[in-house]
């Protein structure tokens, strides 16, 4: 009797073990939350830990001290609806039809088209892996008219704007002379989206980012025991700039140091809430925009640092963006890295850290990021296409960009100036000239020749997408 009592106790003690256990093996395996970040119009001079003088961001600083910060991360595009489809899909705008042309560059309300049914974006393909996903924000890909909304492209939930901000006045347009200015909100009554249906025709743009940052926080804390994917894509700092009264008129660098300094408060919040869920140590944060500063709108806009140019070019200003990742546990705090690295790779690193199977019926323009991220540092891209609409206009590879052709920024429709061709190319040297100041091809005649092999193998290769809009 005593031995079967002992038997008793040990298998009791064996299954309270093993029960015990099994759901800590299961959070192991659990694959990691992954929450990419997105601000309008940022330019890499803007943050404090990109050095900005006056602007104070304290919680992407953080951010950038306890995880990585890139100092050569690229966008796929200099302007936002074929930036945006890239950054999804893990494919160059060109690709996928999300190309635009010279004259119509971005997705407008009027529009039919929008991202296409068969392309695959992060959010399908971490869906199909038990996710659940949202999109918060800013969504620019989709016309009117067009079915290619957030919810029919692997999200369970979207909150935001179909465009841009200057693209959904309710009243009054202001003039671009104005934008340095708080507009009257009366004049800016955003249409607010809750899934496919209006939420509201005349949502106060002042308020925006708030409401952005607790829908964001609602839905971490909803998922928090399953795998979410969160992209969280900021309206705000692209004009016109409304600020909520916590920080109206508080930053030296006036109404655009306000907003961009509630963007920060925003992300701060977003990971002071995965901090207070205990999901730190098994979620990917990543920030970055998605092109860079509209210069025209002087003080309304940001700065690119001491890259040239800005929004619209393909100039660095124009699609050398901030880049932070953030795991803590995972990526080694305080690293800054110097490696080549793109918005498209977010598509192949959330997959792979996903288990998700990478598609293979197509090609994909990432590459997994976790070399950088997790391992000896280095990275598997070998080249930058930087393509305006659907014309490649500049290649780099290692250290030198070479531009077939350059054209500076633009004022909404308005193509400032006229482009130009380059025959023979221009090359440029931005490891030690990353303001683009000196052509160097006469004096590296093999680097030019190298880079133009690069850019006869991409186009011989390339099949360009059906354009969408």
């Amino acid at each position: 009797m005593k031995m079967r009592t002992a038997g008793v106790l040990v298998l009791k003690t064996f299954l309270l073990v093993t029960f015990a256990a099994a759901p800590l093996t299961v959070a192991a395996a659990r694959p990691p939350n992954i929450v990419i970040i997105l601000a309008d119009d940022l330019g890499y001079g803007d943050l404090g830990c990109y050095g900005h003088p006056t602007i104070r961001t304290p919680n992407l600083d953080r951010m950038a001290g306890e995880g990585m910060r890139f100092t050569d991360f690229y966008v796929a595009a200099c302007v936002c609806t074929p930036s945006r489809a890239a950054l999804l899909t893990g494919r160059l705008p060109i690709r996928t039809g999300m190309a635009g042309s010279e004259q119509h560059r971005v997705i407008y309300s009027k529009d039919t088209g929008g991202l296409p049914a068969e392309e695959i974006t992060i959010a399908q393909a971490l869906k199909a892996q038990g996710y659940a996903t949202a999109c918060v924000g800013k969504w620019h890909l989709a016309g009117e008219t067009s079915d290619a909304w957030p919810t029919r492209r692997g999200f369970d939930q979207w909150f935001g704007l179909r465009w841009s901000n200057d693209m959904e006045p309710a009243g009054k347009i202001q003039k671009p002379g104005s934008m340095s200015l708080d507009p009257d909100p009366a004049w800016w009554s955003l249409t607010l989206m809750r899934n496919e249906k209006v939420l509201e025709t005349n949502a106060n743009p002042h308020t925006l980012t708030r409401r952005y940052t607790d829908e964001a926080v609602q839905f971490i804390q909803a998922n928090k025991r399953k795998p979410f994917f969160l992209y969280f894509a900021h309206t705000y700092p692209h004009v016109p700039l409304f600020a909520s009264e916590k920080f109206k008129g508080k930053s030296p660098r006036g109404l655009f140091g306000d907003v961009v300094a509630e963007l920060d408060a925003s992300v701060g919040q977003v990971l002071e809430t995965l901090r207070k869920e205990k999901l730190t140590e098994n979620t990917l944060v990543f920030f970055t925009s998605d092109n860079g500063p509209w210069l025209v709108k002087e003080l309304a806009g940001g700065s690119a640092g001491p890259l040239r140019e800005g929004k619209g070019s393909t100039w660095e200003g124009g699609m050398r963006e901030p880049g932070i990742a953030w795991w803590p546990g995972k990526i080694k705090p305080g690293v800054t890295t110097h490696e080549l690295a793109c918005s498209m790779d977010l598509f192949n690193t959330s997959l792979q850290l996903a288990g998700a199977p990478v598609p293979t019926d197509r090609v994909l323009d990432g590459v997994d990021l976790s070399p950088i991220l997790f391992g000896d540092g280095k990275g598997l891209r070998d080249a930058m296409f930087y393509y305006r609409g659907d014309e490649l206009f500049a290649v780099r590879k290692g250290n030198f960009k070479m531009h077939l052709q350059t054209a500076p920024g633009y004022a909404g429709n308005r193509v400032q100036e006229k482009l130009e061709q380059h025959e023979p190319p221009l090359l440029f040297n931005l490891a030690s000239d990353p303001g683009e100041k000196f052509d160097v091809a006469k004096e590296h005649p093999e680097v030019v020749a190298d880079i133009q092999k690069v850019v006869a193998e991409h186009q011989t290769k390339l099949v360009a997408g059906k354009a969408q809009y």
